[in-house]
This record gives C-alpha cells, structure tokens and sequence, in this order.
C-alpha cells in the first residue's frame, strides 16, 4: 500500500510538473520538456522515499530537531552509487596485499605510536582484555592509524545507499541507527564522516557497530570515534572483547604443509588441536614443531591457489567477525606480530 501510494504521488508530481501553464517557452510556468521531466523523476522519487524513511525514522524516537538537521535537503550522491557498483579492474595477489597494507613504514609507525599512548593503551587492555598490539594493529590497517578515514558525509552517503543500493534494506537499518547516534548527541551530521559505506571514523565502525561497541574512553559524554584517540582505541578493544577475544592466544602462525597433504583439510570448517596437525606434518614455516598447547585450530588459504597458509586460532575467527576477509584478518595479525616484536 506504502509503494502504491508513493508511486501514486510520484506520478502527480511529474504530471504537475509537465501541465502546461504558459505558452511561451523559457516564460516562468512554461511546460517541462520531457528531458527536464526525466531529469526531475528520480529527484522527485528520492524525496518521496526520503518522507517515507523520515515517517519510520520519527516513529523510532528519532527528534525533529535531529531530522531536520540531518535530512533537510540532503540528496544522493552519484559516486556512492558508481563505487557500491564497480567492479575492480584488477585483484590484488596476497602478497602484493600484505605489501601495499603492511609495509615497514606502518609498522614503524605502529611502534611509536605503541609508546606514544603507552598508558592509555595499558588501561585500555586491562579493561578489555585485549593486547595493545592487536588494538594498534587495526587502527592502522583500518585508517593508517587515523590518518585517512573517509571523507564522505555518512547520512547523504547512507541514505543513497537505502534509497537504491544493491542491499537498501541493511542500510536503512544503518542509516536509521547514524541518526540515533546523532539523536545522543555524540557527533554532528556535519562532523560525521566515513567512508562510501557508512563506516565511521578512526576504527570504521557502521552506525550499528558503534551502537553496541563504541564507549567513551576520555569521560566527556560523548563516544567520539572521529577525533578522540582514547574513544577510538577503547571501543576497537571493546568491540574485540565482547565478540569473543581470549587473552591466553595470539591469532594463528604461517605454517608448511608436507607433500601429499589432504587440502580439503584447509578451511575454517575444519577444526582440530595442534597436537593433531602436528600429527598430519603441519609445521611452523620456519621448519619447528607446533607448540604444545591445547589449542584448536584450523588452516587457512587467503588466496585460493595460492602458496601461504597459515595456521589460526579463535581470535582469527573474532578478528573475521569485524571483516569477513582472509587478507585483512591475515594482515591484522601480521601487524599485531610486528609491531609486538621490534
């Protein structure tokens, strides 16, 4: 009934829009030409959508002070459009990955910064249980430890998405809940800033993650992922340790593997304790045994086809939980070891 009666109006408005009320061409009131009515249709849909969205949006406890502020004339942005589309020319191999993502100068970087919030970050891994490294490892792998996190406005990029996006219905949920953010008062539509996507400030969390994750760490009443660094480590930690990150181990190992080895053992599906892997001839990469922990595991291909496989633990699995990529939960913890280890 909702879709008939937009279509319905839809379709009023562009009559409206081409009833001729002038005879004299480019006279104010003179007849839309048909191009300019083309143009005018998919303005005038959005709008129709966006009165809809902001009927929900009011109905679950959003102000009008904040609808206003954050809706009054918004509009969709093309390049969201272009980039939620695009197909990548070409795919990066794994190790080009990890090069472009990991490269010496980051993980340089990570240990200074490791020393620079020495004590915030000791706080921060006592509260949650999560080491520092891991914490630094995905700031910079997510922002280059803030430096670079989106300069897109997060509403009129969500809101485009919603609107005709190839998942509408995932992001009105995300769009609705980056205006109950603004609704607490932790950021301004003007300040909220993010990727393409909607993935927000300093640790690129969706509105909906920073709902269940983001705490304020510095103690002024608002959790500002954007330009607070205690904020942002403090709920990257937060959200770690609430996904199920255990302290007692570190991610996983690059491993070797013997001729003649069963490759459909290679998966996560396929979980088994390092004393068993062992047994099968799995080794660490440089040759030594596996530790002896009671510790389960399963192995990993980034890359299908390709030569490295690593050997990983729960937390690899908590770590793919905030980005469902073999690359990037590989790269995290390839930071995390490096920059732990100088």
């Amino acid at each position: 009934m909702r879709k008939a009666s937009a279509a319905f109006l839809l379709l009023a408005l562009l009559s409206a829009c081409a009833a001729p009320t002038s005879t004299e061409p480019g006279k104010e009131g003179a007849p839309a030409t048909p191009g300019q009515a083309d143009s005018q249709a998919p303005k005038l849909e959005f709008q129709l959508w966006l009165a809809d969205f902001r009927k929900q949006a009011k109905t679950s406890g959003i102000s009008e002070e904040t609808l206003v502020a954050a809706l009054d004339g918004i509009a969709p942005i093309p390049r969201v459009i272009e980039l939620d589309r695009a197909q990548p020319e070409f795919k990066l191999t794994f190790r080009k990955y990890m090069d472009r993502v990991v490269p010496l100068s980051r993980v340089e970087k990570g240990r200074r910064l490791m020393k620079t919030h020495a004590a915030l970050l000791k706080d921060i891994s006592a509260k949650h249980g999560v080491p520092a490294r891991f914490i630094v490892a995905l700031w910079g792998v997510e922002t280059d430890f803030g430096r670079v996190s989106g300069g897109f406005p997060v509403i009129p990029a969500l809101a485009t998405l919603a609107h005709e996006g190839r998942r509408a219905a995932f992001f009105r949920g995300e769009l609705l809940d980056a205006l109950r953010i603004l609704n607490q008062g932790h950021i301004t539509p003007s300040a909220m800033s993010g990727s393409w996507a909607g993935a927000m400030g300093q640790v690129q969390f969706m509105p909906s993650s920073f709902l269940k994750f983001a705490v304020d760490e510095d103690g002024d009443g608002k959790r500002d992922i954007w330009g607070s660094t205690p904020d942002a480590l403090a709920s990257a930690a937060n959200y770690l340790s609430k996904s199920g990150w255990r302290d007692d181990i570190g991610w996983g190992r690059a491993v070797g593997l013997p001729a003649e080895f069963d490759s459909a053992l290679i998966g996560l599906e396929t979980r088994k304790t390092l004393e068993e892997w062992s047994e099968l001839g799995v080794a660490s990469k440089d040759g030594q045994p596996l530790p002896k922990r009671a510790i389960t595991a399963s192995l990993v291909r980034p890359e299908t086809g390709g030569e490295d496989i690593f050997l990983v633990y729960d937390n690899y699995r908590v770590i793919m939980k905030w980005n469902r990529s073999h690359f990037f939960a590989t790269a995290v913890g390839h930071l995390a070891d490096r920059i732990g280890s100088p």
